[in-house]
This record gives structure tokens, sequence and C-alpha cells, in this order.
């Protein structure tokens, strides 16, 4: 059986798995679709597994709803694919552009990367990279010292990595883009894409506007110990680069 891709998709964005559901059909991909779940529809009381201190404490400002309902769906995009009994999947947003030899490029990295748990296939920015391995199909996999990178619209994970981050991200502290590529804390052996294998379609954030995003941030001297965890933040990552695996 061929890599099957797991989608996160809101019941209330009919038109993007539409889109989404036309492209795999046309590419001969199979797509399954995980309903995601809505934060704007839960009250702050009644989130689950949140430590909204240690968010606050990382990230210098407060959470958005979106951002809740988007980590617990990658939760359960996890949860769904473990459920499988796949040795391998790929989890996307509703807003990625398909590409038909995204299977085949995946499998040829986990093939290249023995040991990879999750490997980014998209991200915004990849800065001092260091590659480790270039695929059968010419694709350099690898890590940057430089981030965060940006975006989990579209990464591929194993079995063993799925269940890692299961339990090692259930507690929320950081936006799930950020959680998931900080493999030095959540033991994972997180690996990113130099070149982008696929690519978003502009339709707008269904978490938020970038106003928005800045309407959350507290003052400056509030995020003194915000830049401070960010400077150790930095010295890990260039680390954890500098340790990946070369072959």
């Amino acid at each position: 059986m061929a890599t099957r891709i797991y989608a996160i998709n809101l019941d209330r964005s009919t038109d993007r798995w539409h889109a989404l559901s036309q492209q795999g059909k046309e590419h001969h991909l199979e797509l399954v679709r995980v309903p995601g779940i809505d934060g704007t529809q839960i009250p702050p009381t009644n989130r689950v597994d949140f430590d909204e201190l240690a968010f606050r404490r990382n990230n210098g400002r407060t959470i958005l709803p979106g951002e809740y309902g988007c980590y617990r769906s990658h939760l359960k995009a996890l949860a769904a694919f473990l459920e499988s009994g796949e040795p391998l999947g790929i989890i996307v947003e509703d807003d990625i552009q398909l590409q038909p030899d995204l299977v085949d490029r995946v499998e040829a990295a986990f093939n290249a990367l023995a040991g990879a748990d999750v490997i980014k296939l998209f991200n915004h920015r990849v800065v001092w990279f260091k590659r480790s391995v270039r695929t059968a199909l010419g694709d350099e996999i690898g890590r940057a010292a430089h981030g965060p990178l940006g975006s989990a619209a579209c990464y591929a994970v194993t079995r063993a990595g799925a269940a890692k981050l299961s339990t090692a991200l259930l507690q929320m502290e950081y936006p799930w883009d950020i959680a998931l590529e900080r493999g030095w804390a959540n033991k994972t052996a997180v690996y990113a894409s130099k070149q982008n294998l696929t690519t978003v379609r502009r339709q707008g954030s269904t978490i938020a506007s970038r106003s928005v995003y800045k309407g959350t941030k507290f003052p400056w001297w509030r995020r003194l110990g915000t830049y401070a965890r960010r400077t150790a933040e930095t010295l890990r990552r260039i680390n954890f680069a500098l340790q990946a695996r070369h072959h």
C-alpha cells in the first residue's frame, strides 16, 4: 500500500476539502480526512492539556483559539495514523497544493535517512542548513541551525515518530509548528527538506490574521524572559543541527 496522506480539515471549510480531494483524485493520492478541531468553539476553561503559564512564558503572548484547535487537530491526525497500523504517514493541512510525486519523494527520503522520525516537507525559511543526505530523487534532507522554520502544513512521520510526538507533545506549551521541530526537547529525530516538496495555496489563515497575532503580544518589558529562553533555544537548535546524521 502506498503511503497515505492524513489531511486536517475543519467541517466549515468545505471548499478547502473539495479542492484538496480533487487534487488527490487527479494525482492518484490516497487521502484520509481528519476532522479538525475548531478552537473558537472551545471555551478557554474547557481546554485540556494546555499549560497557559508556560505558553505565555515561552511565546511572550497569549494563545489564539485557532492555535489551540490546530494543536489538538495535529494530535488527532497522529492518532488516526497510529490507529491505521501503517509504517509511514504524511500529515497535511488543507491549504496544501499536492504534488503528484509527493509520496514517491517522501518514501525516497526515509529510505535515504534511516532513523528519521519526522521530516518536515514545507517550511517558510531554511537558514544555515546542514545536509544529511541527498535522496535518490534529488531532495536534500537535513537540519537548519537557524529557526524556527515555520509551518506544519506538510510533514511525514513514522509510527515510532508519531508515538513519540503523541506523548512528548501531549501538553501544549508552544504552537504546533514550533513544538514539532524542537527535536532536542521532544527526543524525536526531526529533519527537514531543504527544498519544499509542496506549496501552500494563498487562501488566508483559518487561525488569525497578522494583525490579530500582533495584538496578542505582551509589551517588550514583559517579554524579556521570553527573549532569554529564545536565546537558549537557539543554542540548543544549533547543537541539534550539528548532531544530524550524515550518510
